[in-house]
């Protein structure tokens, strides 16, 4: 009923699945039997959705409106007190033009990871692709998603080029490990899916918080958090559905790498896309002290990352991989937490 986890192995992989080396190529596809009716209908549901609802980076983002316009002294790029930086005092003491010059950096920064991250996914879901069974529903959508993804490459480097192009987006450790996490989607597809909502859920919860409260956001900036929200929605629930699906048929050795290894992403790829990188704090002139203060062991900063994983907590719960042998991988990481009890559960109740 499921694709075996673990596919093209080299001596570790292999190791980690409890299987002989292996390689699997699209000529010679591992067999499958086809997934359950209600998976199969989730998946046309999703690739129709894509079909009937779907944006692109030039024609639904009218960057040259004049509402559009990027404008040195716009107050609305100050960071507000919901963005952990903008709350912390150094912030504050700036002068509103400084407040202005680094909350732009900083919004920006944020959206050109996410492009960073986006190529990330694109580069792992075609090798995952390559091992698709004709035939697969699961092909089809994931080729939607990918398509999209191509959107949201091009509307945030567009922003990225309009508001901030000094940013750098990315930390340089995530940078050179872009090609070997892209692997994945061949010989860890779990593992891969898993550092998908690592990058995906951070992002999602950020720009949900962003609109819940109704801050006076600049236009663009607001434009392009709707329009991935919306698409964002599909792409996590498939995620979700793909390990609902495979994880429970992984052999008890994959199950306990995957438990212990997912925290890990988490980790990463949360401090990845909300900490600036190195680059971009020393272009933003922000101190090493505020760095630690903001994004440190502080209460604040743990509870943040507590409610970004919220939903995965809940949905490795549902898959039994949240055990006595895995959860103090979540506890050291500082993932840890209650689970939501519903998708995008707001902050307060989910932390």
């Amino acid at each position: 009923m499921v694709v075996h986890t673990l596919r093209s192995i080299g001596g570790y992989v292999g190791a980690v699945a409890g299987a002989p080396a292996r390689v699997i190529t699209p000529a010679r596809p591992r067999p499958r039997p086809r997934p359950c009716r209600d998976y199969d209908q989730t998946l046309r549901t999703l690739s129709q959705a894509s079909v009937e609802k779907y944006f692109n980076a030039f024609k639904d983002v009218e960057w040259d409106a004049p509402e559009m316009a990027v404008e040195d002294d716009d107050e609305r790029w100050i960071l507000p007190a919901l963005d952990l930086l903008g709350a912390h005092p150094w912030y504050r003491s700036l002068p509103r033009a400084r407040q202005i010059e680094v909350g732009r950096h900083r919004l920006t920064a944020m959206v050109k990871t996410g492009s960073q991250f986006e190529q990330l996914l694109l580069l792992g879901g075609t090798q995952f692709l390559m091992g698709v069974d004709n035939g697969d529903p699961e092909f089809r959508y994931f080729m939607h998603e990918l398509t999209e993804e191509t959107h949201h490459i091009q509307m945030f480097q567009e922003f990225t080029n309009r508001v901030c192009p000094d940013v750098a987006g990315a930390p340089g450790w995530l940078m050179r490990a872009i090609p070997l996490v892209g692997h994945l989607g061949s010989l860890y597809p779990a593992l891969f899916f898993a550092i998908i909502l690592a990058g995906e859920e951070p992002i999602d919860h950020v720009q949900k918080d962003y609109l819940r409260t109704g801050t006076d956001g600049h236009p663009l900036m607001t434009r392009i958090m709707a329009i991935h929200i919306a698409e964002e929605a599909r792409h996590i629930g498939f995620a979700h559905a793909w390990l609902e699906e495979h994880a429970p048929r992984l052999n008890p050795v994959s199950r306990l790498a995957l438990g212990v290894l997912t925290p890990l992403a988490m980790r990463l790829g949360a401090d990845a896309i909300i900490i600036p990188s190195r680059a971009d704090r020393e272009l933003m002139g922000m101190p090493d002290e505020v760095v630690r203060e903001v994004w440190g062991a502080g209460p604040g900063a743990a509870a943040f990352r507590r409610h970004l994983f919220a939903d995965v907590r809940m949905l490795f719960d549902d898959l039994g991989l949240r055990t006595p042998l895995t959860t103090w991988s979540w506890r050291l990481l500082g993932v840890d937490g209650r689970p939501a009890r519903f998708r995008a559960e707001p902050a307060p109740a989910a932390a």
